[in-house]
């Protein structure tokens, strides 16, 4: 089960901040939008734990500051482009990366880093361009952002990560960054605002910024742990398509801490998918400063890195969920629960099977059980067909493999009203008595998911576009009729894409 944070948000009309497809979507931020941070924040949905939600995101850890400043990088508009993140401390660092070869500057950057050195002071992270496939020059305008850094904030420059955001393609504009770094570093607060303004200034296509924080006793000690996330579209699995920072300031030695970070990551950004599509940067960077007065946790298996883990899924969780809630076009969340599996990794490879599986047609708010079934059939896990059992929030559709009598309008007025209140939709899967238990997140892919991306210079891939379309078409064809696909649907294709991509 998750608890959510509401509060309620006064939206701040600006040419620059998306319409919501919901009247009551803004009912469910945990945010105010101001000229400052120019977008509200996403709702996080904790799991339940003994930890307790706290403000300060990526600063409520002992130790770290943040900034997030406007700095002329993006092409468009005047919200925040640039986010820092600082400890005071050398933290020992982690990281995790996209599995895509053609990976960005950055991310080629940091691997390297992290292989070198064991602690971090800085991450740096840039909006507007993904200084990717740009070349040895691309990789130089990475060095020499490092190296400016350093020396304005008097560390190593192998001290200093970096993530990078935006238009595949194109580098760094760096006269802007540049010129902006001092006064980014001169605005560095471990206050709230500043955690804040980082997370706005990580985001891209993204509706809302994704900042969480808790804290929970750790052996004796109460430890926090916090962080950020960006991520809308480009979503799926291996990593997500996303950039996050996580701060902790529990003390924990390189070699655990990075295996954590893994294990984590698998647990949360690795079962979230939007779109089929994985980007060229995803990164994870996680910082542990040890300011909190907890003893080294120096071996996986003691009760303390039992605790410390839980408390690092649960962040990674938050952030992640929140992204697949912002998917593009998306009208709710989608989650997808599997038991019964052999192992934790089969129960996640069926449930990531599922909730990236176009044929559910959520949108089309049609509560099938043979296409759930299909798509964890399909998932490369072994199960045996008559035991599968299907869940749709509380109405159940399938058990021992045989399709249930059930109320098909309560089941489609369920799908529908996460829809129009940009709610949640659960999908719970038994595939056997074994001890396995796995969660996938995702969304459902509207037409304005088409609209988005027909728009954005950024994807240069057909395939996303083309099974949104499709999906749409399959969505509105009813299980009894489905030899009759919606065609028209098919049609509107060559003028949602972009030109360039239509021969």
């Amino acid at each position: 089960m998750y608890s959510c944070i509401f509060q309620h948000l006064h939206f701040a009309s600006s040419p620059s901040t998306k319409a919501f497809n919901s009247s009551l979507r803004d009912m469910r931020i945990c945010a105010v939008s101001t000229p400052e941070n120019h977008i509200p924040a996403a709702p996080i949905f904790l799991p339940d734990g003994p930890w307790k939600q706290i403000p300060g995101g990526v600063t409520a850890a002992k130790g770290f500051k943040a900034a997030g400043k406007y700095g002329g990088l993006r092409a468009k508009g005047e919200k925040p482009d640039l986010a820092l993140v600082t400890c005071d401390v050398d933290a020992v660092s982690a990281g995790s990366f996209t599995t895509n070869v053609v990976s960005a500057a950055p991310v080629l950057y940091c691997k390297r880093t992290l292989d070198i050195s064991n602690t971090a002071r800085a991450v740096l992270t840039n909006a507007g361009q993904a200084n990717a496939a740009t070349g040895k020059e691309g990789y130089e305008d990475v060095i020499e952002c490092v190296e400016s850094l350093a020396k304005l904030l008097k560390i190593k420059p192998e001290e200093v990560l970096v993530e990078s955001t935006g238009v595949i393609g194109q580098r760094i504009k760096m006269g802007a960054l540049l010129n902006a770094l001092p006064t980014l570093a001169s605005s560095l607060s471990s206050s709230v605002e500043g955690a804040d303004s980082a997370a706005v200034a990580m985001t891209t296509t993204d509706l809302v910024s994704k900042s969480v924080a808790i804290e929970s006793l750790v052996g004796q000690t109460m430890i926090r742990v916090g962080g950020m996330a960006k991520g809308s579209g480009m979503i799926h699995p291996n990593m997500a398509t996303m950039l996050g920072v996580i701060t902790t300031d529990a003390r924990v030695s390189s070699a655990v801490w990075r295996k954590m970070v893994q294990v984590a990551v698998s647990r949360s950004f690795n079962q979230i998918t939007v779109d089929g599509d994985t980007s060229t940067n995803d990164t994870v960077i996680a910082l542990a400063s040890g300011l909190s007065g907890l003893g080294c946790i120096s071996s996986l298996d003691s009760d303390e890195a039992i605790q410390l883990q839980a408390c690092l899924d649960a962040v990674m969780q938050g952030l992640a969920k929140s992204i697949a809630w912002d998917g593009e076009g998306a009208t709710c969340l989608i989650e997808v629960s599997v038991t019964g599996a052999n192992s934790e990794a089969e129960a996640a490879k069926v449930a990531r099977s599922v909730a990236s599986s176009s044929l559910a047609a959520i949108y089309g708010r049609d509560p099938n059980w043979g296409r759930i079934a299909a798509a964890a059939g399909s998932s490369g896990v072994s199960f045996h067909q008559y035991v599968l059992r299907v869940e749709l929030g509380d109405i159940l559709l399938m058990d021992g493999g045989e399709p249930q009598l059930f109320d098909r309008h309560a089941a489609s007025t369920y799908l529908r009203k996460a829809g129009e209140t940009h709610d949640t939709v659960r999908i719970q899967l038994s595939v056997g008595n074994g001890p396995g238990r796995g969660q996938a997140w995702g969304c459902d892919l509207s037409y304005d998911y088409v609209k988005i991306n027909a728009d954005a210079v950024t994807k240069i891939c057909l395939m996303p576009a083309v099974t949104a379309v499709l999906s749409m078409a399959i969505a509105e064809t009813s299980y009894a009729d489905s030899s009759h696909v919606n065609i028209s649907r098919l049609k509107v294709l060559p003028a949602m894409l972009p030109r360039s991509l239509i021969s």
